[in-house]
């Protein structure tokens, strides 16, 4: 079964776009979408192994430029 993650993400101000448009092309993010509230963005990650939304999240997703900080939240259903 394939694992499912949402990382909420903080962006740098103004750099909204750019981080989507960056996010978009990541293998394994399948969503990517703005969002109101204390975060900024809202990503979800799909892979056939659990191990990779961490790969995935310090080594794509904080490798970004105008990425502040995250949160993981993995699906278990």
């Amino acid at each position: 079964m394939d694992a499912r993650a949402y990382v909420l993400i903080e962006a740098e101000s103004g750099r909204v776009g750019g981080v989507i448009t960056n996010l978009r092309d990541i293998t394994g993010i399948t969503a990517v979408d703005a969002v109101t509230g204390p975060y900024d963005i809202i990503a979800v990650i799909q892979t056939p192994d659990p191990h990779n939304v961490g790969r995935l999240v310090m080594n794509e997703i904080h490798g970004v430029e105008g990425v502040k900080r995250t949160i993981t939240c993995l699906s278990i259903g």
